[in-house]
């Protein structure tokens, strides 16, 4: 159960009183495959768990037999598929029933003034043990867990003793096994909520923000308190942007939205407008959103260069002016690119501007004119071969002159001709790269199976399977490491 908490907590912190910007909704399948993958993943761990030594004293009618089991360790254990469900208004419930180890170690007795000593062998059936883990939000912003009760029965135990004079003290094993079966019973629920504890701390200790490349910052504090209910877990995230240089809010906030639970799968998340649009506008406050484009750059095969005589049969005035010079192309965003997502649509609103220079003999700049360069692209996405793919197309571009050091001019020529360039060069370029695709990442080692994308009004959601490779597991559940009896 504790590596299931890992799987569904890993991602979140928290910051109230604002709409999440990310959703995600953890299925009852979803549930159903954490607690096999966290069966599996106690099977195997089990061998690893410490047991410190065990001391007593059982009165054998003549007298006190004090006795110390030390350098215990798992030999076999069977792990049965234990049962989990969500526990409304709470968190989770797991229980097993028949659970089975079996241990190995050392004995050493005090009978008076004789001492002896040897090995045993012990088995434990039909351990049943029940816990109830909550899950909510603390103080300082993270995710908070912890034990809201646990129960723990012992059916059998089984001990015999080797060497020494064990052949004298086996008799009276049967007053041992009360003993042995109490101290288990007893030991088993704090080692639960000292896992859980351990599982706390972890999340204490996570990151809010994690850094996307070398300019963004990724934000996704909790912005309520998770929902747990009967059939789902709940996670509402801030998911917002920033950039490395500062970490300032966007002029526009986060809208509501209702993410449709799909119980056909493990996880549905949803992606809303805002999450994309604080990504943009980190880009453009950060001065990002900007290049320099020169004669360089062009092509050697185009017909048309960036000099004042290319550019006469649409500004005529410009190579008299100017005649034979170099140019450069200012290009840069006015304002920050915004999308938006309706059903089966993905649209983005580009509002830039263009500046002119030319370049004189002296490398200095002379300035010619500005225009205002407006486009709205369209398309759609999906997800195929596990990759994020899809088409835009220019839906439309307009061309104004904002301002003009060399006097007026009509732009309808020059709109075309951009309108051309911006088909066959931008657009061409980032079909092919939507036709190739973007791999989906990963999730702490977590990867989505069969995953399926819609875009609805005002966000995207995705509904997935999981799978969490056994190799992987490890690092899934790196800090929890090692157990205590």
């Amino acid at each position: 159960m504790l590596s299931l908490l890992i799987l569904l907590l890993n991602l979140t912190n928290h910051a109230f009183g604002q709409n999440p910007a990310i959703k995600a909704i953890l299925t009852n399948k979803g549930l159903q495959y954490g607690s096999h993958i966290g069966a599996d993943w106690m099977q195997e761990k089990i061998g690893s768990v410490i047991i410190p030594d065990v001391r007593g004293g059982v009165d054998i009618g003549i007298g006190t037999v004090h006795y110390v089991l030390d350098r215990i360790s798992v030999s076999g254990c069977d792990v049965p598929e234990p049962s989990v469900e969500f526990f409304e208004g709470v968190g989770l419930k797991a229980v097993i029933s028949g659970l089975s180890i079996s241990m190995s170690g050392n004995w050493h007795t005090t009978f008076g003034i004789i001492t002896d000593g040897g090995s045993f062998d012990l088995a434990v059936f039909n351990v049943d043990v029940t816990s109830v883990v909550q899950i909510g939000s603390d103080l300082s912003g993270h995710i908070s867990i912890s034990s809201e009760n646990c129960d723990a029965r012992v059916g059998e135990a089984s001990i015999n003793f080797h060497g020494g004079a064990s052949l004298i003290f086996q008799p009276f094993v049967s007053l041992f096994h009360n003993r042995i079966k109490a101290i288990i019973e007893e030991r088993i629920c704090p080692v639960v909520e000292e896992r859980v504890t351990d599982l706390e701390r972890h999340l204490s200790e996570m990151q809010v923000s994690f850094k996307v490349n070398s300019a963004l910052v990724l934000d996704v504090p909790l912005t309520n308190s998770p929902l747990v209910d009967s059939i789902s877990l709940g996670l509402d995230l801030k998911g917002e942007f920033y950039s490395v240089q500062s970490h300032t809010d966007p002029p526009f906030k986060a809208e509501p939205f209702n993410l449709p639970e799909d119980k056909g799968h493990m996880l549905s998340l949803g992606l809303s407008e805002f999450t994309v649009n604080s990504a943009s506008y980190a880009y453009f406050s950060a001065g990002l959103l900007q290049a320099q484009i020169n004669d360089s750059m062009i092509p050697k095969t185009s017909p048309f260069r960036l000099n004042t005589t290319s550019f006469g049969p649409l500004i005529p005035q410009l190579p008299k002016l100017f005649p034979n010079m170099l140019m450069e192309l200012q290009v840069y965003a006015r304002d920050a690119p915004m999308f938006s997502f309706q059903a089966d649509k993905v649209t983005l609103e580009f509002p830039g501007a263009v500046k002119a220079f030319a370049i004189q003999p002296n490398a200095s700049r002379t300035p010619l004119f500005k225009l205002n360069v407006d486009s709205i692209f369209s398309g759609m996405i999906r997800i195929s071969e596990e990759k994020v793919k899809g088409m835009m197309e220019l839906s439309n571009f307009t061309l104004t002159l904002a301002s003009s050091e060399v006097g007026t001019f009509q732009t309808a020529a020059l709109e075309n001709f951009m309108k051309l360039g911006m088909k066959i060069s931008v657009l061409a370029k980032l079909n092919a790269k939507l036709k190739e695709g973007i791999v989906l990442p990963t999730m702490h080692h977590i990867h989505l199976v069969n995953p399926v994308l819609k875009i609805q009004q005002g966000f995207v959601s995705i509904a997935s399977d999981l799978d969490v490779k056994s190799g992987e597991r490890e690092s899934i559940s790196e800090g929890i490491y090692p157990y205590r009896l």
